[in-house]
């Protein structure tokens, strides 16, 4: 059985492990095969260097000291410098349950340890020939560890990144959000800083944010379906249609139902990061 090759010339590994024993074998395997590699020790200089050298493909543990590859991989998910960048978890975190959460975490494949060089080969040359044709992507100096795009300050930028997938994880559930706590531990990061940075970035607090996309939403259900208010409470995480059809009247002067009798249209521009 033949697998795509993907010649050492056009692609460039970058992988993320604080275990350099661990990553001996790895990265002799993937030299072997021809592959460019680069490497980073420690997760948030993986996540500048990623953001940095745009790597055909990233080779992620998830047991690594300061944040877990998890958390590293939904703030690279948030990144729109490396959102589109595939992801494989390579880790002794085997059980099901750690599986998914990497995977419902934007990763594209997981390898678990110990594992055969064969193996890992295959699947990072399939998913290669799988990503998106990088032809209009802007290469980097080689080893360049600044960001990609936007502000040129790394503390900024990781701010920046931080608000953004906050939102990516609250806008992925709105009808049952994660504490404020559970949500800032998905991140790598703790409350205070999460509040901080959301607000700075944002202009609004996490739960004001939630408030206001479960609002849209309710809006956008109400003029564009036919669910009921019950269903629409549901949809949108309130504990009622009472409960939706008294923060609905607040927020946008008029009841739901005398809002869905005019038929008004949603405005696009205020559901932006709303969807």
């Amino acid at each position: 059985m033949s697998f795509p090759q993907i010649s050492g010339s056009s692609a460039h590994l970058l992988l993320i492990d604080d275990n350099i024993d661990e990553l001996r074998l790895l990265v002799s395997a993937l030299r072997d095969a021809g592959y460019r590699l680069s490497i980073a020790f420690d997760p948030m200089q993986g996540l500048r260097r990623a953001a940095a050298l745009q790597p055909d493909l990233i080779l992620l543990d998830v047991q690594m000291n300061s944040i877990d590859g998890y958390a590293l991989c939904r703030l690279l998910k948030a990144d729109a410098a490396t959102a589109g960048i595939p992801v494989i978890f390579v880790t002794a975190a085997a059980s099901l349950e750690e599986r998914l959460t990497g995977l419902h975490g934007g990763a594209v494949d997981y390898v678990t340890k110990p594992f055969d060089p064969p193996e890992v080969l295959a699947r990072v040359a399939i998913h290669l020939a799988l990503r998106p044709d990088r032809a209009a992507r802007k290469t980097p100096p080689p080893d360049a560890d600044v960001p990609a795009q936007g502000t040129t300050d790394p503390a900024q930028r990781a701010d920046q990144v931080l608000a953004q997938a906050a939102v990516d994880l609250l806008m992925s559930d709105l009808a049952n959000p994660a504490s404020l706590a559970a949500i800032a531990a998905r991140l790598g990061t703790h409350e205070k800083r999460l509040s901080r940075v959301f607000r700075e970035q944002r202009g609004e607090t996490v739960f004001g944010f939630l408030r206001e996309a479960r609002l849209a939403k309710a809006r956008r259900l109400l003029a564009q379906s036919l669910l009921g208010m019950e269903d629409i409470a549901a949809e949108t995480g309130f504990s009622s249609g009472a409960n939706l059809a008294t923060a609905f009247r607040q927020r946008f002067g008029a009841t739901p139902s005398a809002f869905r009798r005019s038929g008004a249209a949603v405005d696009p521009s205020s559901e932006a990061q709303r969807p």
